[in-house]
């Protein structure tokens, strides 16, 4: 399908014209010849870009039109035109969402090149939007524990702000939820939240990943790319894994962040971005500027306002309402029920989760997808977490344990707890009756190791 334009100028004459070269190139139209007629046909011909006049007599201007155009639907780019603008018209213009500024009198070329750079950055957005909802990292922070409520809090007072967050964190703790969450409730909630992995790009191809290129930029560069913090603009970029970026990367970053200016590959001006970045990391930086390894400057840069995720072995309440999310998850995907019982939460909330959160996932998901029936015991949990208490692969018959007796102790107690309470369906009575002890030293030796009263808590 054809993308759609809407063109908005009180000329017939450019109306007919762009009409004309639009249809040549493949486009489909819509035209408006003021404001109210733009707006009405928002609603009617859902354009996929939108090329707006600037003076327009008899009604609102452009730059009106452009508010409610952005305010109405934030994701269809607009591209200003004018014979009359100056410098003011275009920063306002540029604040109030406005992709790029065309000075008449137009040019083929212009307006072709900027429509299909308005058109490439809203798919791109697009497809990053529908990616991160797939990923579910529009999940809200799941968990009752302390460190989670004060990881809320903290979120509630920062996210309004325009101040850097560095987010640190062991991997798999949610620190992309955690950059999501500050982005949601902050004041660019409508604007892009575009993710990058820094460990993830080669070390040839960060200046491009970040900054753009145009066509001949480097062998191979067929056509302009926009880098991530132009698909970021007026939004929020977030670098994950920032402590893996390279000596040359970390220079690059520094200026951007100092000026707000960046530049592309083979590009001959600069381009001035709004980007709020939100780092994260599982190193300690502090420590890698000691080593030589990371920029003090740098450092100085993104840790603004520090935010940091505690593991989840130091929360093990937190366990029992993400194995319930997890869980709805998999019903949904699944298409049956998914539950879980007494015994399989205290056996999942035991284990130390090396991975954190997304092992956890991982674990959920493998149970869903093999549990013989609708409701997974402990027996089932038994079988895909290792059971050694600390979270590592249990050792084989002739290996050296590498744990203390009394945790391996504790641990297999906790194992023996978990299956009675499945088997008693979480009736503490019954299940102390198959341990041969008595209900209150059961409670007992639940409070010593750690293990919650069972409540009836299911997927």
């Amino acid at each position: 399908m054809s993308p759609r334009v809407l063109v908005v100028d009180d000329e017939a004459n450019i109306r007919r014209m762009l009409g004309a070269l639009l249809q040549a190139e493949g486009f489909e139209t819509a035209e408006a010849a003021n404001g109210h007629g733009a707006l009405a046909a928002l609603e009617r011909a859902a354009p996929d870009a939108v090329l707006l006049d600037l003076m327009m007599p008899g009604g609102p201007d452009g730059l009106a039109t452009l508010e409610q155009l952005k305010r109405r639907a934030p994701d269809v780019p607009v591209v200003m035109m004018s014979g009359k603008a100056n410098l003011t018209d275009a920063v306002r213009a540029t604040k109030l969402g406005a992709f790029q500024f065309l000075e008449k009198p137009l040019t083929p070329e212009g307006v072709l090149v900027a429509l299909r750079g308005a058109l490439e950055l809203s798919r791109t957005r697009a497809e990053n939007r529908r990616l991160h909802e797939a990923l579910g990292h529009s999940d809200p922070l799941i968990g009752m524990s302390p460190g989670i409520e004060a990881v809320r809090a903290l979120i509630a007072r920062i996210a309004p702000t325009e101040a850097r967050v560095l987010i640190t964190g062991e991997s798999g703790t949610g620190k992309e939820l955690v950059a999501s969450a500050i982005h949601r409730q902050s004041g660019r909630a409508a604007r892009p939240f575009v993710c990058v992995n820094s460990a993830a790009i080669p070390k040839d191809l960060v200046e491009s990943e970040m900054f753009g290129h145009e066509r001949g930029a480097f062998t191979g560069a067929t056509e302009r790319r926009l880098g991530r913090f132009e698909l970021a603009d007026g939004g929020t970029l977030f670098l994950d894994e920032v402590g893996d970026l390279g000596p040359e990367a970390q220079a690059k970053l520094l200026r951007v962040l100092e000026t707000g200016v960046i530049e592309r590959l083979g590009g001959e001006k600069p381009v001035t971005v709004d980007v709020r970045v939100i780092a994260a990391t599982n190193k300690d930086l502090a420590r890698e500027t000691q080593a030589g390894r990371f920029r003090e400057d740098l450092l100085f840069r993104l840790n603004v306002l520090p935010v940091h995720i505690t593991p989840l072995r130091e929360r093990p309440e937190d366990v029992p309402p993400l194995v319930q999310h997890f869980a709805a998850r998999q019903e949904a995907r699944l298409g049956r029920s998914v539950r879980f019982d007494a015994g399989a939460l205290q056996l999942l909330a035991a284990y130390l989760w090396p991975g954190n959160v997304r092992e956890l996932a991982n674990i959920v998901e493998r149970l869903a997808i093999l549990a013989a029936t609708d409701t997974i015991s402990a027996d089932d949990v038994a079988r895909v977490v290792p059971q050694d208490g600390g979270g590592r692969p249990a050792a084989g018959a002739d290996a050296q344990p590498d744990v203390a007796l009394s945790e391996a102790l504790d641990q297999y107690e906790r194992t023996l707890i978990a299956r009675a309470l499945s088997a008693a369906r979480g009736n503490v009575a019954d299940a102390a009756r198959r341990l041969s002890t008595d209900r209150a030293n059961l409670y007992r030796r639940m409070r010593r190791l750690g293990l919650e009263p069972p409540r009836n808590v299911t997927g």
